[in-house]
């Protein structure tokens, strides 16, 4: 469902591109009749080449969006699966107690002398 939003969105995204890229070329076209020297001209053709530039980087930047966006309800919908346990944290985050007479170590390591084999 996710991909399909995505494919979407991606695709109303390039239309908006080149809506965008299409609309700097006609102006453009209608600069430069309106221009008298070439200098002019090329001034003209810079600034649809910046526009077009510009069109191409928010489609980048819409595409990037969409992505995280599929990814973030990715992650959200897998922990919501996850069962919360009260007292259990995931691996590597195991908090230490408050005066505790049995000291911390890292997870898979036995404090000395409780456990030998």
């Amino acid at each position: 469902m996710q991909s399909a939003k995505e494919k979407l969105s991606n695709m109303a995204s390039a239309a908006k591109e080149h809506l965008n890229i299409y609309k700097a070329k006609v102006e453009e076209k209608v600069e430069k009749a309106g221009a008298r020297t070439e200098e002019e001209k090329k001034i003209v053709e810079e600034r649809k080449k910046a526009k077009e530039a510009e069109a191409k980087m928010e489609l980048h930047e819409a595409k990037a969006k969409h992505a995280a966006e599929k990814l973030g309800a990715k992650q959200s919908h897998l922990y919501d699966q996850v069962p919360h346990r009260h007292g259990h944290h995931p691996l590597g985050t195991s908090k230490p107690k408050v005066g505790s007479s049995v000291p911390t170590t890292p997870l898979g390591k036995h404090p000395p002398g409780t456990y030998q084999m």
